[in-house]
């Protein structure tokens, strides 16, 4: 993984990064909030190591910002100084976990490996579907007018509408889109060769306008977004399902996300259980850190706390079948919004885009 390790301490700093390469993940550091900014701002990152207490900014301040800029980047902190319940406060806030100074490298490594756990069910892995079919098939339907949008759109037809996509403008879309429902308030869209923009536009930038365009189509029609998955990473395409599902589903998936609440979730799938007995089955000895992730459950409402015992509710029941289905996207639901790998060949083979490494 890309690891991007902040903390004031030159030492502590440089030994961890040093290890960290030794377990062969690509790490760089940062002496300071403002220094890692800048790094986030060149390097794509899988998870930030930041320590909470450090001159002028801490990690507080750090995990707030990139929580804001870069919502997939995994953020966990480390604490010497301050109390466990800054370090559950800044798990409150989007941290992926803590780690408490000092510590043992076996620890950082087994908080890693629930990261690529996370990483990797963030994966989609359901069969392609071909965008232009999909735009085909809603107008079809006759319930639908359908804008596509996409570099090589098919020709238009009977409740069918094309915009050729300009990866250079991607705010064009949303432009195109309410124009669009002016005109036909039933309107659907299917947006294709996303990982087009994505070569000149940050994945932030792409995922507030799929989160606008989700917005604008509330109450008249589905979004359908489709990618090349040869072409995009694993967080990439867990973006871009999270960007177009409706917040419920949205909920649901940073749940089940998460390890930890995962190996809950298969526990309580076969029967209640008690506290103790979920800290078992997560393999966690740290009762804060587990309380926190059994209130995430509790407040999601995929768990019932009942007295003693918890219990799956009817939703996460539901989930726990989603844990064992061949695709993590979310499905259409309500709403029908859904992203999907696309498998539609382009004319000619593209450059995948670059990606500067440390």
């Amino acid at each position: 993984m890309r690891i991007l390790v902040v903390d004031d301490d030159p030492v502590f700093r440089e030994e961890l990064t040093e290890l960290l390469r030794e377990d062969e993940h690509t790490a760089w550091s940062a002496s300071s909030v403002q220094k890692a900014l800048e790094s986030l701002e060149h390097e794509e990152v899988d998870v930030v190591l930041t320590d909470l207490k450090m001159p002028r900014q801490g990690g507080l301040d750090l995990l707030r910002q990139i929580r804001e800029r870069w919502p997939r980047t995994l953020v966990v902190v480390v604490t010497g100084y301050a109390s466990v319940e800054t370090a559950l406060d800044a798990m409150k806030l989007g941290a992926f976990d803590y780690v408490r100074k000092p510590f043992r490298i076996d620890q950082v490594r087994e908080t890693l490996r629930l990261a690529s756990q996370e990483h990797e069910f963030e994966s989609p892995q359901e069969t392609h579907r071909d965008p232009v079919r999909e735009a085909n098939t809603l107008a079809a339907s006759g319930k639908y007018e359908v804008l596509f949008l996409g570099e090589h759109p098919p020709p238009a037809g009977p409740h069918l509408h094309v915009f050729a996509l300009n990866r250079a403008d991607p705010a064009g879309l949303l432009t195109a889109t309410e124009t669009f429902l002016a005109t036909y308030p039933n309107a659907a869209v299917v947006l294709s060769d996303v990982e087009r923009l994505l070569e000149h536009h940050r994945l932030e930038d792409i995922v507030a306008i799929l989160d606008r365009l989700r917005s604008a189509l509330a109450g008249h029609g589905p979004l359908r977004v489709g990618f090349n998955p040869r072409r995009v990473t694993r967080t990439v395409a867990a973006a871009l399902a999270g960007a177009v599902s409706a917040e419920e589903t949205h909920a649901t998936l940073e749940a089940l996300a998460n390890p930890i609440r995962r190996k809950v979730l298969q526990r309580l799938a076969e029967g209640t259980a008690s506290f103790g007995e979920t800290m078992k089955a997560a393999g966690l000895d740290d009762s804060p850190k587990m309380a926190f992730h059994m209130r995430r459950l509790v407040e999601t409402g995929l768990v019932l706390h009942e007295g003693e015992s918890y219990r799956l509710t009817t939703r996460g029941e539901a989930s726990v079948r989603l844990l064992t289905d061949a695709s993590f996207l979310p499905s259409a639901g309500d709403t029908g919004n859904l992203a999907f790998p696309g498998d539609r060949p382009a004319p000619k083979p593209a450059r995948a885009p670059k990606r500067s490494k440390k």
